[in-house]
């Protein structure tokens, strides 16, 4: 068990060399579609890629009937991205997400971290391809 500090500091140490390791700048919240976000998540059980829908129902909705219109490509993209429409966040927001996980790695073990680095830049990389070929169709109304 880690202390809230030492926890902390591990989870800092991890994405500043993630950052060094892998210098790029992400699109991440900058999709400019307002509701859609590309996120890193790394945890003490697992990492993970997220295209995730958000905001007002309405507009998630529409997101959502876009991404699953676009299923087949996408798997293309990240052939073992998983969709889930209806996911709920630790804060209780529920939100819609395509991911992808690599299970059995954690933030705490830095033994970990080369391949958890490697897994979460191949995959935003992946990500981001699909996001760059078709954000006009997800702009669009």
């Amino acid at each position: 068990m880690f202390s809230k500090e030492t926890s902390r500091r591990l989870r800092e140490d991890f994405w500043v060399s993630f950052g060094k390791s892998h210098p790029r700048k992400w699109v991440l919240y900058k999709t400019k579609i307002k509701g859609l976000s590309l996120k890193f998540h790394f945890n003490t059980s697992q990492a993970m890629v997220s295209l995730d829908a958000e905001g007002d129902l309405e507009r998630r909705i529409a997101l959502w009937e876009k991404l699953l219109s676009l299923n087949a490509i996408f798997k293309t993209y990240a052939p073992t991205a998983t969709f889930d429409e209806y996911h709920v966040l630790e804060n209780g927001k529920e939100i819609s997400r395509i991911y992808v996980t690599l299970p059995d790695v954690s933030i705490h073990n830095n033994k970990s971290w080369q391949p958890t680095m490697s897994f979460l830049y191949t995959t935003m990389a992946q990500f981001e391809a699909f996001f760059e070929d078709y954000k006009e169709v997800l702009q669009t109304p």
